[in-house]
């Protein structure tokens, strides 16, 4: 138990820190972005689960051989008033630490969803009043704003794409089919999923610049997927510029989760013309945006316009196995340090 609780928290603090920021500084994402995105999933998963079971396997080292039989002696000390002696005070720390943390991502998780839902619900009330039905797409409003406006809100059957008049002007048939595409590609691939457990994971440990490097990284990463699912029905050129029509309208915080688009975010100003009351740095009042999230959307579009440009090969085959063996490796060392022992004891 002692050298297992050491090896798990040394697995925490490279996923906490070096591991994360070689691959944000890393080129090939842009060459398969569903692969790294399925590689930033293991790393917060294996980086939490580690973090934890390294301070729950130090603070029950006394009183099991393995994790397994330390949770029955500390259940016997919590339910039948078993002797406590055995724990001494940093066993005892670690034990409330790892409870306290569990508890804190959790309760963040579930917060942070609570709080998405409740801006998307009122987001769709502001919609029903201000938007109407577009008759050239199903499940699309156009909202009356000069600006160029695309995103898409979440919410299973009842999720739409949001356009402006000012976009539906500005694009020609074959770009707003680009458009339409990329949101209906957030919407049907569920990134909004994604967004809230990364923005989740930044709100509980904003003290980890990881986190935001993995969340950055992941709001690059689905404009990329959903960049190749419009690929396969217009050009590369139409793409190019409906992206930068969309791009040169105001940019404002995106909401963590609660939107997302071909602009990579809900612009503030339409955010403030429908609510007096918001901030004009808001996506809607009551989730504020990062510091750094309008050069952080600013990045991520350029990102995705040099990828169009100066497109490099996919990432071979060989490449992508060995990256989705290393996410898959990430998740079984960590649970294999935990649960193995006890079950082969």
């Amino acid at each position: 138990m002692f050298w297992t609780s050491y090896l798990l928290a040394v697995l925490a603090i490279v996923l906490a820190w070096p591991v994360p920021i070689l691959l944000s500084r890393a080129s090939w994402p842009a060459r398969s972005p569903f692969t790294a995105m399925l590689l930033w999933q293991a790393i917060a998963l294996a980086g939490g689960l580690s973090m934890i079971g390294a301070m729950l396997v130090y603070g029950l080292e006394p009183i099991g051989d393995n994790l397994i039989s330390g949770l029955r002696g500390l259940a016997d000390m919590v339910l039948f008033n078993a002797p406590t002696t055995a724990l001494g005070f940093w066993h005892l720390f670690a034990l409330s630490a790892a409870a306290l943390l569990t508890a804190h991502l959790v309760f963040t998780l579930l917060l942070t969803y609570y709080k998405i839902e409740r801006q998307r619900r009122r987001h769709r009330e502001l919609l029903a009043l201000l938007a109407a039905p577009s008759v050239d797409a199903a499940r699309t409003v156009v909202i009356s704003h000069d600006s160029p406006v695309a995103y898409c809100l979440p919410g299973g059957a009842r999720s739409v794409t949001v356009l402006s008049d000012g976009l539906m002007a500005a694009l020609e048939p074959a770009e707003l089919r680009a458009v339409l595409s990329h949101e209906n590609a957030h919407l049907s691939q569920r990134h909004h999923l994604l967004l809230w457990a990364f923005a989740a994971w930044r709100q509980a440990l904003p003290w980890l610049p990881t986190t935001r490097l993995a969340q950055e990284a992941v709001n690059s990463l689905i404009e990329m997927l959903a960049d190749d699912v419009a690929l396969k029905t217009e050009s590369k050129a139409t793409l190019i510029k409906a992206i930068a029509i969309v791009a040169s309208g105001p940019t404002g915080g995106m909401a963590a989760g609660m939107t997302t688009g071909m602009g990579a975010g809900m612009p503030g100003s339409m955010a403030a013309a429908a609510m007096p009351s918001a901030h004009p740095g808001l996506a809607l009042d009551g989730l504020e945006a990062p510091t750094g999230a309008v050069s952080g959307s600013a990045r991520t579009t350029i990102s995705r316009v040099s990828r169009l440009l100066s497109p490099e090969p996919q990432l071979p085959a060989a490449a992508r196995g060995m990256v989705l063996a290393g996410s898959a490796l990430l998740l079984a060392v960590p649970t294999a340090l935990l649960i193995v022992p006890g079950l082969l004891g």
